[in-house]
């Protein structure tokens, strides 16, 4: 699928809203790391590098929510698609 740069904020903006509802924290920080999901004192955090490029960021939010579990919430078809995409990509 091709994707281009104001499709891939948009798809972002989602994935940032579907943490939410999950009740994860997005948190886009600085440094010497890729990002991904954890815990941190009980609380649902995906730490995503704030340099990285939209994909990556894109890929990164996908791979963290895939962990979370996501295959039992509704979801567009093409936002589905985008997740198990990017999950194949990495």
């Amino acid at each position: 699928m091709k994707i281009n740069e104001k499709e891939f904020e948009d798809i972002l903006k989602d994935l940032k809203a579907l943490a939410a509802e999950l009740g994860a924290t997005v948190r886009f920080e600085k440094g010497d790391f890729k990002g991904g999901y954890c815990l941190l004192k009980d609380s649902k955090v995906i730490v995503i590098n704030k340099i990285a490029n939209l994909q990556r960021k894109v890929m990164i939010l996908s791979a963290a929510l895939k962990e979370l579990g996501i295959d039992q919430i509704y979801l567009t078809p093409k936002l589905r698609e985008i997740i198990d995409e990017m999950n194949e990509e990495k």
